[in-house]
């Protein structure tokens, strides 16, 4: 992009997330974060670089988006469910603003959430602006991926997807998101709440079966803890023998009484072998593996800073990661 003008976002969210995708963000020129916007009343005003351990960059947060924004994409990067952030989506659209999110309800929303899909795809037509969720997982390793590879297939019977990864390479947020620390009460307790999961898998099942053509008749979503077999020590925690470790989560889809489509994904901290692997079982037989598996959090910023030229090309509306220019990467 050398000879192109850097785009320049409104990043939506300034927690954790918000904070990685910043700084990522201050190592590219093709894109500008000159906007940080955070309901924390304890954050208003500070300086986004500072707040990131940074050196100041002069951009401060602020509590709304304002008039008159110089934005070209959001980027919204703040909660997991469509109920939440719903309305947040509306007002960056009333804005008049393209948006990429991290939301992993919002990677495949139309069967889970039909009644916010049609609002929020209306609403972006309307302005002429496109809408996306993506992530590395939803949005990548278990959908796009897997989507893409079927592609050089003459027919396929079953679709398998495999992520491991060792969470203590991940940011704190995700290793407690994953239960890890927890008794196997506490983990039960939570996982019944509904509390802790891995949100994605349903939406990532569906999204692959719409693009084989499937209509999925079930679904299932198996979770269970991880134990640790040994006293385990990351940065964050110490996990004593017979704690948990991570989370052991498998999405199953049914098409006519047939398993069509399973994902596999074990976070844990101190897990021995990383790697993310797709199975194809068709014409050809397909196997890729991913050896040490892809960094969920430098993945997830990359993809969400290289979404927002892309969505800037895209169909107004609501979209997937099936119907956007292709992303990619900027060369150095």
């Amino acid at each position: 992009m050398a000879n192109q003008l850097p785009l320049h976002a409104a990043l939506i969210g300034a927690g954790p997330l918000g904070i990685n995708i910043y700084r990522h963000a201050l190592k590219r020129n093709d894109i500008i974060i000159s906007q940080v916007v955070d309901i924390d009343p304890s954050l208003k005003g500070k300086d986004m670089g500072e707040h990131a351990g940074l050196d100041a960059t002069g951009v401060l947060i602020t509590d709304a988006l304002g008039s008159g924004t110089n934005a070209d994409v959001a980027i919204l990067a703040t909660v997991s469910d469509l109920p939440r952030i719903g309305p947040q989506l509306l007002s960056l659209i009333n804005a008049g603003l393209s948006v990429v999110s991290t939301c992993e309800e919002l990677f495949y929303p139309f069967d889970s959430s039909a009644e916010w899909s049609q609002t929020i795809d209306l609403a972006a037509k309307d302005k002429g602006v496109a809408v996306l969720g993506t992530g590395v997982n939803p949005g990548f390793l278990m959908d796009a991926l897997p989507a893409m590879l079927t592609g050089v297939c003459n027919q396929v019977e079953k679709v398998e997807v495999r992520r491991y990864q060792d969470a203590q390479f991940r940011r704190i947020p995700f290793q407690k998101k994953i239960g890890a620390g927890l008794t196997y009460d506490e983990f039960e307790r939570r996982k019944n709440e509904g509390t802790l999961r891995h949100v994605g898998l349903s939406e990532s099942m569906h999204f692959l079966a719409r693009q084989l053509g499937w209509t999925l008749e079930k679904t299932e979503d198996r979770i269970e803890p991880v134990i640790a077999d040994r006293m385990i020590q990351s940065e964050a925690m110490t996990i004593t023998s017979g704690q948990v470790a991570g989370v052991r989560q498998t999405g199953i889809g049914w098409v006519n009484g047939t398993e069509r489509i399973k994902l596999s994904f074990q976070a844990s901290v101190g897990e021995p072998d990383s790697y993310d692997e797709i199975e194809i079982y068709g014409t050809p037989h397909i196997r890729s593996r991913i050896m040490k598996g892809v960094h969920g959090d430098i993945a997830t910023c990359a993809i969400i800073l290289n979404a927002c030229k892309s969505i800037l090309k895209a169909t107004p509306g609501l979209r997937t990661m099936a119907d956007i220019p292709m992303i990619t990467s900027v060369g150095v």
